[in-house]
């Protein structure tokens, strides 16, 4: 389908010709191998229900095509049941779109620069929800929904007090725009302002509804290939969130007692083989590169 030999995956991350210092990738497109656009579609029965055994050995041999990694990856990450049939993703695909659609405008009402195709980088509010009116912050503000800042300051205010929760978003948004700034920067794909905007509103979106992670660093780097590989947002959103269902689960097998515990014991351990070492300077003098 390619031709005969392995053919490189660069060509579809494209990286800016200034970044010279970037590591080719070595993953190879092998034909007969890697799982192919034709195998891909062949991996489905009528129905549209999927043979997923079949298809994560082809997987484990040569990888994914990268032309077809977006939905392969909806399936690898539980967006959609393998026996589902299309008529049912299709029906699953479009309730997930509304209910992003939903979650975004709420987000939106609250800070109108979500969903404009900017993102900001200043801190918004201080800690105790009082608003920032450093020029950077309204400038930002300014670009990102084409009014006034101060108006925006204003209207976000007048009902009162500022909810917890609220506050906790409204300052993660800054940590936001600061990561989706230094996210993936040697690819050409991230040039285009409107993807670092998209990249910004899921992750504001995902802290604003996951009310016990909500945003941490880091979190830009797992949802940036989503963003790449999914042209619908929403799509690139639901992927990222059964990510994080994925890793919180993980993160949950083991309670704060046992990592701190396990912790303890690699310290210990630590401890003893500097005391062994030393015992050992002091036993065999010549024995001095270690």
């Amino acid at each position: 389908m390619w031709g005969g030999a392995a053919e490189p995956a660069d060509s579809y991350y494209q990286v800016r010709p200034e970044c010279t210092d970037v590591p080719k990738t070595r993953f190879k497109i092998k034909p007969g191998k890697t799982l192919s656009v034709r195998k891909w579609q062949a991996a489905f029965v009528q129905e549209g229900s999927l043979d997923i055994g079949k298809t994560l050995k082809r997987i484990r041999r040569g990888g994914i095509h990268p032309s077809i990694r977006g939905e392969v990856w909806e399936f690898l990450l539980g967006c959609y049941d393998p026996m589902s049939t299309f008529e049912e993703r299709e029906q699953t695909r479009q309730r997930r779109r509304l209910q992003y659609a939903s979650w975004k405008e709420e987000c939106k009402k609250m800070f109108p620069v979500i969903g404009s195709g900017k993102f900001i980088t200043a801190p918004v509010i201080t800690e105790k929800g009082q608003p920032n009116y450093d020029p950077l912050v309204l400038q930002e503000i300014n670009l990102g929904t084409n009014s006034n800042g101060s108006d925006f300051f204003q209207q976000l205010t007048s009902r009162g007090p500022l909810d917890k929760k609220v506050i906790q978003w409204l300052l993660s948004l800054h940590q936001i725009g600061l990561d989706v700034n230094r996210t993936d920067r040697t690819l050409v794909f991230y040039e285009k302002k409107e993807n670092l905007s998209k990249l910004w509103d899921i992750l504001s979106v995902y802290a604003w509804i996951d009310k016990e992670v909500g945003y941490c660093q880091g979190m830009s780097d797992l949802c940036s290939p989503m963003i790449i590989l999914l042209e619908e947002e929403a799509d690139a959103f639901w992927c990222f969130e059964r990510l994080m269902r994925r890793l919180v689960l993980t993160l949950h097998i083991f309670s704060i007692e046992e990592i701190s515990a396990a912790l303890g014991d690699l310290l210990e351990l630590k401890l003893n083989l500097l005391i062994w070492l030393q015992s050992l300077r002091l036993l065999t003098p010549n024995f001095t590169n270690i």
